[in-house]
């Protein structure tokens, strides 16, 4: 019975509601304003076959997705040139277009082909940048975010997130059974593949740094064990399964490291870092309370993590070499969840406002407190690897769908809805090329 109240707390620690009070926290609404640009249908040479994958799409798709930018329809295009030897800068001009996309693509050896792409400034008349890549129909819709990757840094001076992957829950639950996948698709949740398939429930994915493994939590066998799974070659080992709670795993910024909640029938859960390598545990807390959803800081020298030891859930932060640990939020009397973004200035997490759970981002240096979602259970906030956008899962109806705003509160963009309940998303590190 113990244990089963152990599970039922560590499952529940994010419904879990303290008393409201009034606070002055900004809530942001609204959109920012929106370049407009023109990604003018791509050519291709004689020699080359229709493509199955419409490259013109997916670059227009991910920088409107990002609601930075508006894109000129094709069908408003004055001319549709592939080289920029063939734009009239008057006629886009005419259209209030700031910035044009040309593009071609030219038979290579074999299967191959080559992907050339010009980004124009319509004001000056000169070109931004020019490149030109190697692909073939398998890398096809990567080369496609790596194109909009490029623009979208060089027209707002942010690295683009568009050639990454999110990671994800889904439960499909039917009238007989439920169902869990963890699944890792592109940014834009678009080539979805399925990790692994379970009846037992699945947890708390968590990405390596070099973005090739995943943690999580499964309970196969009623029980709660943390496994690490390679996604190139789908081999999978159990990293920990300890009597009692084996949950929230976070990567170490170096990888060689996990935190993890663990907890006994004692009834305790507390933070404690695992050396993958060695298997080498070491206790980080020493708490009645609940210690739990430990994460890093960038250093690799803090860990940021839940603790209810006040009375209610709030921030934490401690040292390696200390046993001291510092509370971090003030505002609310509930908050929970920490991920920080990548350059360490900012902490993601849930917090309570008015009833509701809404995602909020809390500005160390400034600490400044800025609400950024309007759900009634937001939860699960992970950065993109620019610390530029945030992903989490919300409510609609009764099923979970994926949103992402900026960090800044000012785009918001609900992801394509997809069947099943969708909880847990996390943001993958920039892919390697």
């Amino acid at each position: 019975m113990q244990i089963k109240r152990i599970i039922t707390l560590f499952l529940v620690l994010i419904s879990c509601e303290g008393l409201h009070a009034e606070l002055t926290i900004r809530i942001t609404q609204g959109v920012g304003k929106q370049t407009p640009v023109a990604i003018v249908p791509f050519g291709l040479s004689k020699d080359m076959p229709e493509l199955s994958i419409d490259i013109t799409e997916i670059i227009s798709n991910d920088l409107k997705r990002s609601g930075r930018f508006s894109t000129t329809p094709i069908e408003n295009m004055l001319q549709k040139p592939t080289t920029g030897a063939e734009i009239d800068f008057d006629d886009w001009s005419i259209l209030g277009v700031e910035a044009v996309i040309v593009g071609r693509i030219t038979k290579a050896k074999g299967n191959s082909f080559n992907i050339q792409f010009q980004l124009f400034d319509i004001y000056k008349g000169e070109q931004i940048v020019g490149y030109r890549m190697p692909a073939n129909l398998n890398t096809l819709r990567r080369s496609g975010h790596r194109i909009a990757d490029m623009i979208y840094e060089e027209l707002t001076g942010v690295r683009g997130v568009f050639d990454t992957k999110v990671a994800y829950v889904k439960a499909n639950i039917s009238k007989d059974n439920t169902n869990y996948s963890l699944i890792v698709s592109d940014s834009d949740g678009e080539n979805e593949q399925i990790i692994v398939s379970s009846k037992d429930p699945i947890m708390s994915p968590a990405w390596s740094p070099d973005s090739r493994q995943l943690a999580y939590v499964s309970f196969e066998g009623d029980a709660a064990s943390i496994f690490l799974q390679t996604l190139r070659t789908g081999n999978r080992r159990k990293i920990s399964e300890r009597p009692g709670i084996n949950g929230s795993p976070a990567f170490s910024p170096d990888g060689r490291k996990l935190v993890l909640t663990l907890g006994g029938k004692d009834g305790n859960l507390d933070i404690y870092v695992l050396d993958i390598a060695t298997r080498e545990l070491k206790r980080i807390t020493y708490n009645r309370s609940i210690d739990t959803e430990g994460t890093w800081a960038p250093s690799g020298k803090e860990i940021y993590f839940t603790s209810d030891r006040g009375g209610a859930p709030q921030i934490y932060k401690i040292a390696l070499d200390s046993d001291k640990a510092e509370r971090v939020t003030f505002q609310g009397t509930y908050n929970a969840r920490p991920r920080l973004s990548s350059d360490g200035k900012k902490l993601a997490m849930v917090h309570l406002y008015r009833g509701d759970y809404r995602i909020a981002v809390y500005d160390l240096a400034k600490k400044d407190l800025l609400i950024l979602s309007y759900g009634m259970q937001d939860e699960s906030p992970s950065f993109a690897p620019n610390s530029d956008t945030l992903i989490y899962a919300t409510k609609m109806r009764s099923n979970g769908v994926l949103e992402t705003v900026t960090a800044d509160g000012l785009v918001r963009q609900r992801m394509a809805s997809k069947n099943g309940d969708i909880r847990e998303p996390v943001w993958s590190p920039f892919l390697k090329l």
